[in-house]
Order: C-alpha cells, then structure tokens, then sequence
C-alpha cells in the first residue's frame, strides 16, 4: 500500500501511532509531504526514524527549507551569518525552529552530517501510479500552474510555499495531494479532517495547532488519524 502523511512538525510519538495504526510494513510506501520539523516536540527524532527506513521518502516543506539551510549554515562553520540570513534566522526560531535547533545542537557532529545530507536528499515532487489514478504530491502546491507544465520544471518556490485553489480542478486525469495548509483553514467543517474536493485531497489535519495527524492510503482512499497529546 502506498500512504500519504503531511505536516508532522515533530510530533514522534502520534507518527509511530499513526504507523502502527496503519500496519506499515517493508512492502508499503510512506510519502511525507514536508513540514516534518519545527513547533512540536522532537522534531529530531522523527527525521532519525524516517532516515532508518527505506520505504519513507520525504518531500521538502516550508519549515525543512528554513531548517536545513540556516543549520546547514551553522554547521559548516561560516564566520557568522549575513544579514538576510540573520534575519531569516530570527523569523524561522519564531515559528517553530527553535526546538529543531536546540534538539539538533545537541548531536554530535556525525549525526548532525548525516542528517543535513539526508535533508539535502529530500524530493520537490511525487507522482505515484495505483488502481485508483495517478496522484501528485506536493508540500503547498502548484504555484503558476499549468496543464501542459512538466512537474519538473517548477522551482521550489512554488511547490512549498503556495497554496493551491482548492476550488479548482488542476488536472482532469489526476489528484493533487498537498499539505501545507490546516484544512480547517480551507473549511471549518473539516477541523482535524482530511479534505478532499476537485480531484484534491489536502492532508495538513492541523497537528502544529493541537488538532490531529492524518494518514490517506492513495489505493483505498482511507482515512487514518492520532490526535495531538500535547501542543
């Protein structure tokens, strides 16, 4: 089975439920669409489980950009950091990035390699072919869309920061898979839901803002969900 999680922001332990609540084996796929770091507890320990197995592959958020560019950084020792990075500094430790850095600056410098090089790693885009359809993966979505617009050719940009228009129907033949936005955001009705409308299902269930981590298996179309311990 192939599944698809988003916007896990740290949350470990509700990511190991909502895996054994699925039954995830070695034959399944895991594709998680970003925003793995920052706001929730160990942040850390779930980029080091995720690292162990070969079935999980990662897609680049918002919050894993900041986070492996300003640690990047860091790491390789450069004589402070310039202005627009200072500044970027602050406002990523102000929405979440604190707890990724501290957590992060307590490794030793080994392990701290190996996860920058497996964040370096991580994918601007998926698509995955089952019985159902052929669905596409995203952290936002699909900035300056296009149809006829090979996936390859959009920057980073406008993968992980852009909210789609969940009102509109991007592709015909295809759904559109993101994270990115809470989807009590889209609807209120859809609090700690995942949303599905327009050939779109948004997967965010608003785990960052206490509400709940989502699962969607992309060959049933079901629904999987841990609720926030703590936030």
């Amino acid at each position: 089975m192939n599944y698809v999680i988003s916007d896990i922001h740290g949350y470990y332990k509700e990511y190991l439920e909502l895996l054994k609540k699925i039954k995830f084996k070695d034959s399944d796929n895991l594709y998680v669409l970003g925003d793995i770091v920052d706001k929730g507890p160990e942040p850390v320990k779930v980029l080091q489980d995720m690292m162990l197995r070969v079935n999980v592959f990662p897609l680049l958020g918002n919050h894993d950009y900041s986070a492996m560019k300003l640690l990047l950084a860091k790491q390789k020792g450069r004589d402070g950091l310039s202005a627009e990075e200072q500044m970027e500094l602050k406002a990523w430790m102000q929405d979440g990035g604190a707890v990724t850095a501290k957590q992060f600056m307590e490794l030793s410098e080994e392990e701290r390699e190996d996860i920058l090089d497996y964040m370096e790693e991580f994918l601007l885009y998926g698509e995955v072919k089952v019985g159902r359809g052929v669905y596409v993966l995203a952290h936002a979505g699909l900035d300056n869309f296009s149809p006829d617009r090979p996936l390859e050719d959009y920057h980073y940009s406008e993968l992980i920061y852009h909210q789609p228009d969940y009102n509109r129907v991007y592709f015909k033949d295809k759904i559109l898979v993101t994270g990115h936005r809470p989807t009590f955001k889209i609807d209120e009705q859809y609090r700690g839901m995942i949303f599905e409308k327009n050939n779109h299902v948004a997967i965010d269930c608003g785990a960052a803002y206490g509400e709940r981590l989502g699962v969607y298996c992309l060959e049933t179309g079901k629904k999987y969900y841990v609720d926030i311990q703590e936030c």
